[in-house]
């Protein structure tokens, strides 16, 4: 039998990369995207609007579609910014062109940059843009070019890698254990295509989920916290999030959660799916 096919995007790390392995762990061949193909590539890396730094980040798409395949599964590497829908549609076209379709569809692709952790008055208007189009117009474009061959396939499955700061007042300002507004605008805005698509394609079989992962040791947080003298304390490693992915896609109960948003750690922990998580 062909295996299923998955699209997972900003998979060249973190969160990402560990779902695009824990599916091929579990039988799937799976698409990737991120920008950095290849280890080293330098990008501009900064949070805030406050300096510069252009330290090439652990991961690239070469390094986790090697893993795809070390697990049992095809991957699909394809390079892509969230900020360029042009760049998105090709993106889209070529998974249809490759495979036909995708059974599943992971929205956990961001943009970081200004803004992200700078406070209201010194955040430029431009970094709302960003935002905006990273976490909202470019997964609306990415499942418009997908979800028609999703529906034919049958079943078909729709993640969006959320984020508390959607919906909660920061604990504090920017930089002093908060996060920017236009950070905030940007996942709040990609928060309602799961319910959508939920509402609206429920009787043609299609789950959908929002995942909220909480506090994550990716590899950018972990330079992040180290780069101002702190440990970071009690968070999940990137697996835990992609056990979590893994059961949405797989359990037939899942689809009593359909249109929801999954607190992944407390649901993680709740069903034992990631035993060596202490």
């Amino acid at each position: 039998m062909a295996r299923p096919k998955a699209l997972v995007t900003g998979a060249s790390r973190g969160i990402g990369k560990a779902i695009a392995i824990g599916l091929a762990q579990a039988g799937y061949d799976v698409a990737i995207t991120a920008r950095t193909v290849h280890p080293g590539e330098q990008r501009e890396n900064t949070l805030t609007v406050h300096g510069s730094d252009t330290r090439p980040l652990p991961g690239s798409l070469d390094e986790t579609a090697e893993a795809i395949r070390a697990a049992g599964g095809e991957a699909l590497a394809i390079a892509a910014d969230l900020t360029d829908l042009a760049s998105i549609g090709v993106l889209g076209q070529q998974v249809l062109d490759r495979w036909g379709g995708v059974d599943v569809l992971v929205h956990n692709g961001r943009y970081l940059g200004p803004g992200m952790m700078d406070v209201f008055l010194e955040t430029p208007l431009d970094a709302y843009q960003k935002f905006f189009t990273a976490h909202c117009l470019a997964p609306i474009a990415l499942t418009r070019t997908l979800l028609p061959a999703m529906l034919e396939r049958g079943k078909p499955k729709v993640i969006t890698i959320t984020s508390s700061a959607a919906w909660k007042t920061p604990p504090a300002a920017a930089r002093q254990g908060g996060w920017g507004l236009a950070y905030s605008v940007g996942k709040a805005s990609g928060h309602p295509l799961v319910g959508t698509l939920a509402a609206e394609y429920k009787g043609r079989g299609l789950t959908a989920f929002n995942v909220q992962p909480g506090s994550v040791a990716t590899e950018r947080n972990l330079i992040t916290v180290r780069g101002i003298g702190r440990d970071l304390v009690g968070a999940a490693p990137p697996s835990a999030i992609a056990s979590v992915v893994n059961w949405l896609v797989s359990s037939p109960e899942a689809a009593d959660l359909s249109g929801t948003t999954i607190e992944a750690q407390d649901f993680c922990r709740e069903r034992g799916l990631h035993p060596s998580w202490d």
